[in-house]
């Protein structure tokens, strides 16, 4: 009788935590939730694995005066071992880079204007600037 509860018990354990765990993947937050508007448009990865990740985004932004970039940029991947981790936010209904290059300048910068930049460096420092909104942001 008491194998027959402790195989209930550990069942109900699991089923819950199970539970849990969608629940948590379900309520997870991307940009699209945040304040401004934000929709990813272009993405690069670098391909091969023996340094840092470098990850570089393209996002266009519905309400620029308004939009939460620091907080959709803490939203984008990041992790330690020399990774880089840059966003460039294009208003919305402009032109805007359908691809990125993983080298500098990552787009054209004569034909595309963004109006901000976000980038988390190898550190884990975070940077970000915003001609239009007159904002800095960097470590001191």
């Amino acid at each position: 009788m008491v194998k027959r509860y402790r195989k209930l018990l550990i069942g109900l354990v699991v089923a819950a935590f199970g539970a849990l765990l969608v629940q948590d993947f379900l309520q997870r937050r991307g940009p699209a939730d945040l304040k401004g508007g934000f929709e990813e448009i272009a993405f690069v990865r670098n391909e091969q694995n023996k340094g840092g990740i470098v990850r570089i985004y393209a996002f266009s932004v519905a309400d620029t005066l308004d939009a939460d970039y620091l907080g959709c940029g803490e939203l984008l991947p990041h992790n330690d071992y020399g990774s880089m981790t840059k966003a460039y936010f294009f208003q919305a209904g402009k032109d805007a880079p359908k691809s990125l290059q993983l080298e500098p300048p990552h787009f054209d910068t004569a034909h595309f204007h963004p109006v901000a930049v976000y980038l988390k460096n190898k550190d884990g420092h975070v940077f970000f600037y915003s001609p239009q909104n007159k904002r800095s942001v960097s470590p001191l």
